[in-house]
């Protein structure tokens, strides 16, 4: 059995959470990321940072061609889709099945594990990618199109360490079992991660920002809890894309 590495931060943990949370092909240590487990959690706001700016320099270029800000919404988001590997897309969608799918514990886990997806899941995707070019066709033709790409990829993988520090785990085994429970000083450092990316880009708008996307993680957490009794790997891949998705709203109402 690999021996935990308890140290609060090494540099392995960013390929570590990268190589976790994207389809980008990186060098990783398998045997120290193993001992690291949710050690490297702290990292996984830096996930959001890099792909935001991967994003950025995609949006910037396709705006120098003249491409419709509409247009670059879609492609943005279906570029994220493919760097991510659909990974958190997946898991509202099996989140939605599961969860409003079954009528007991049980049941919902068995539902969310499987791999065919349902009205739930197909209509909880439609309106997430939806919502996501709405509000990305309004902030790519705003100021505030850089934040807009940063920010939400950021604060939205901070509150999934935040959930998985909350929550216990739902069922034995699985993607978030096998990664298990970051401590609160790799929360603390995730969520200040988050704090200082969208101060330092929204300023006092910032606050406004980061209290919606806390009140969106925390309605995931809380629904989960109730219905499943903690988070799984799909829990927490909802929980990035509707935290996402209330930080986007957001920063399309202040650039209203």
């Amino acid at each position: 059995m690999t021996k935990p590495d308890t140290a609060l931060i090494a540099w392995q943990d960013l390929p570590a959470a990268l190589g976790l949370l994207s389809r980008i092909p990186v060098r990783i240590d398998v045997e120290r990321a193993q001992a690291r487990g949710a050690a490297a959690a702290w990292a996984y706001p830096i996930v959001g940072i890099l792909l935001g700016a991967l994003m950025i320099v995609l949006a910037g270029a396709l705006g120098w061609a003249g491409v419709p800000a509409a247009v670059i919404a879609m492609l943005v988001i279906a570029s994220s889709i493919i760097i991510t590997g659909a990974m958190h897309e997946d898991g509202l969608a099996d989140s939605a099945d599961g969860l409003w799918g079954g009528w007991d514990k049980a049941r919902r886990l068995e539902i969310m594990k499987d791999s065919r997806i349902g009205a739930y899941g197909v209509l909880a995707l439609v309106l997430a990618i939806g919502l996501r070019w709405t509000c990305l066709s309004v902030l790519l033709a705003d100021p505030l199109w850089v934040a807009a790409l940063l920010i939400p990829g950021t604060l939205s993988r901070a509150a999934m360490v935040a959930v998985m520090l909350a929550l216990p785990n739902a069922r034995v085994g699985g993607l978030s079992g096998s990664v298990g429970r970051p401590s609160r000083k790799a929360c603390v450092i995730a969520i200040g991660i988050g704090v200082i990316m969208a101060v330092l880009l929204l300023g006092l708008a910032g606050v406004w920002v980061m209290l919606i996307g806390a009140i969106a993680a925390l309605a995931c957490a809380a629904i989960a809890n109730r219905k499943i009794g903690g988070q799984t790997g799909d829990i927490l891949g909802a929980t990035q894309q509707v935290t996402e998705i209330a930080v986007l709203v957001t920063l399309a109402s202040l650039a209203a």
